[in-house]
């Protein structure tokens, strides 16, 4: 099993998100069983939308786990909010934002949500290889 770590930073918030995405791509290149261009896109989108979220509501930091299963690829990301992403409707006029958790739950076949006994929480979303 393949796995990979990488911590998050919101002091450089874009740049950070930016790096999440190509650990990723590098995680993504480096399996054994490659998987295909578009599902590689489909990971690296999500990873995007939770780190952003992370940074952006849980506290400025989080840390990104990226984990190969034999039918799967799970992205997990920590931060320091026990508040569990919700469901709401998206802003269409942009500045509220509302699209990335239900993007990630449609192109998730899983996601999970587990606050954790130390505080903040780790949410998951497991993509079919």
């Amino acid at each position: 099993m393949n796995t990979m770590s990488v911590d998050v930073e919101a002091a450089r918030c874009t740049s950070s998100v930016a790096c999440a995405r190509e650990s990723t791509r590098a995680f993504l290149d480096g399996l054994v069983h490659p998987i295909a261009a578009e599902d590689a896109d489909t990971v690296v989108l999500v990873v995007s939308e939770l780190v952003t979220n992370a940074l952006r509501h849980g506290g400025g930091i989080c840390t990104l786990d990226l984990t190969e299963h034999p039918d799967s690829i799970e992205v997990a990301v920590h931060d320091l909010s026990s508040q569990a992403p919700r469901m709401r409707t998206p802003d269409l006029d942009g500045s509220a934002g509302g699209f990335g958790w239900p993007m990630v739950n449609s192109l998730a076949r899983t996601t999970t949500v587990t606050r954790l006994p130390s505080g903040g929480k780790t949410v998951k979303a497991f993509l079919v290889r």
